[in-house]
């Protein structure tokens, strides 16, 4: 008989195997994790569990004849903005109380068919539009390491739910971090993939551009998997299934660290640091070097200044035409000042109210961010890989830390900043150019809180990065590993 805390803290993968093996059911493991929910529900990291849905899904499981696919029996977390049929999306807001999507996003409709159940809705910041998951209508999501500490966003309900063991991986979205933030402040592993990469139709958008769903699970060979499943590279057989556990690295292959050349950008993305996390992440460089990796110092050209020129007016452009696409699609009808009256927290609100005033970007100004900004930050992107032969770039996921809910400003090695472009500020500019990005734990500070290394990658090399964080994740030590 398995413990169903010992189940619970399977990772995705190792279950599907289980279950495929015949060794636990279905039911068995829905019930672990609708237990595990229960025990860890100060979190508020969940809107809505459906467990008499789950519940009713895992016994059909169970009784079909032949495996769906390789997730076959999984219950998989969706941050509320994902559209799952049945299920409601709130977007974290008042706004959308009471919308029940008659169909499945493109990304839930595909990891359903390859056999994964719905265990249910993650809180988000309201309406994706922020990084600590302080939201005002369905509450704070508090980190599992530190109650009074953020879990990031804006998938941050994705990340407490898979580091408290209550789901074995999530599907977020990510604009400007919003799946490597909370994954790194929570100590699991978060995988932004390619712009473009996984499809988007049926989610809350916030810009057409920049928009993609991503995952976070309790390793990157689960990460592996779940991209494999999406891009249809995963195998659907029993006897495939039965070795799942390996199936992410397998899909990928493996990627050598000893001469792996990775850069190291000090200029914006090491400077500057919280101590801690500096310490953190230089003794996992450390430990790569050890394992045969090679740094070279090398940097973004004006990273920083594209950046800031170019992301926020591209997503501030396209939010309210794609809130419209996305609200006629459903057949709702779009009200702006309704829809801003309905929005509960103040931060959110106050973005919104910025994007139908004069602070509004104007169609030129959103032309020459599209046209002449983004390709020159994915130009200078492009130029350092190639110059300086390297496979990734590699930095602390954010500059610090979880902060403690309710901060407005934090402090990084002494300056003082607002909360959310402190913690963005590494994440943002790969999402600009497009680029699949990974977080994998590296340690912890003194006060025992999670820091995360990123790995960015060149657009489209996502099948490497993937192999490279397999590789990264196995050297730093299973100590850093959850699940």
């Amino acid at each position: 008989m398995n413990a169903p805390h010992d189940i619970a803290a399977l990772g995705m993968a190792q279950a599907a195997g289980r279950i495929a093996r015949g060794e636990m059911s279905c039911a068995e493991y829905a019930r672990a994790l609708l237990d595990a929910i229960a025990r860890t529900r100060d979190s508020n990291a969940w809107i809505h569990v459906d467990a008499e849905g789950l519940s009713k899904a895992a016994a059909a499981a169970d009784r079909e004849p032949a495996a769906r696919g390789p997730l076959h029996g999984v219950p998989l977390a969706f941050k509320d903005n994902i559209d799952v049929a049945g299920l409601p999306t709130t977007a974290g807001s008042p706004a959308l109380r009471g919308h029940v999507p008659r169909t499945s996003s493109a990304i839930a409709q595909r990891l359903l068919d390859a056999g994964a159940l719905a265990l249910g809705k993650t809180n988000l910041h309201e309406f994706a539009l922020g990084i600590t998951n302080d939201n005002a209508a369905f509450g704070a999501v508090r980190n599992p390491h530190a109650p009074d500490r953020i879990a990031g966003g804006s998938s941050g309900g994705a990340g407490a739910a898979v580091a408290a063991l209550a789901a074995p991986a999530a599907i977020g979205t990510d604009t400007g971090g919003s799946v490597r933030i909370p994954a790194a402040l929570c100590g699991v592993a978060g995988f932004r993939p390619s712009t473009g990469r996984w499809p988007t139709e049926g989610i809350v958008p916030i810009s057409t551009t920049r928009d993609t769903p991503g995952a976070i699970a309790r390793s990157v060979a689960d990460c592996a998997l779940l991209d494999a499943v999406v891009t249809g590279r995963a195998a659907r057989g029993t006897a495939d299934r039965r070795n799942l556990a390996r199936q992410g690295a397998r899909v990928v292959h493996e990627e050598p660290l000893r001469g792996l050349r990775l850069g190291v950008p000090t200029r914006h993305f090491w400077t500057p640091l919280d101590d801690d996390t500096a310490k953190a992440a230089n003794a996992a460089l450390e430990r790569l070097r050890d394992a045969g990796a090679e740094f070279v110092r090398c940097e973004v050209d004006d990273v920083a200044a594209l950046t800031a020129a170019t992301g926020m007016t591209i997503a501030r452009y396209e939010t309210l035409p794609a809130l419209r696409d996305y609200w006629s699609r459903h057949g709702l009808a779009f009200d702006f000042d309704a829809l801003v009256a309905r929005i509960a927290s103040p931060d959110v609100r106050h973005a919104f109210e910025g994007l139908a005033d004069a602070s509004a970007p104007t169609l030129g100004e959103y032309r020459r961010a599209t046209r002449e900004l983004r390709p020159a930050l994915q130009r200078a992107w492009r130029r350092c890989f190639e110059s300086n032969r390297i496979a990734a770039l590699v930095f602390p996921t954010t500059p610090l830390p979880a902060a403690r809910i309710g901060e407005e400003f934090v402090r990084i090695a002494g300056e003082l900043s607002p909360v959310f472009p402190a913690y963005i500020r590494n994440t943002e500019p790969g999402t600009v150019t497009g680029a699949p990005g990974l977080t994998i734990p590296c340690g912890t500070t003194s006060a025992a809180l999670p820091v995360g290394l990123a790995i960015d990658a060149l657009p489209g090399d996502d099948e490497r990065l993937l192999r490279i964080g397999i590789a990264i994740e196995q050297a730093l030590g299973s100590e850093l590993r959850r699940g």
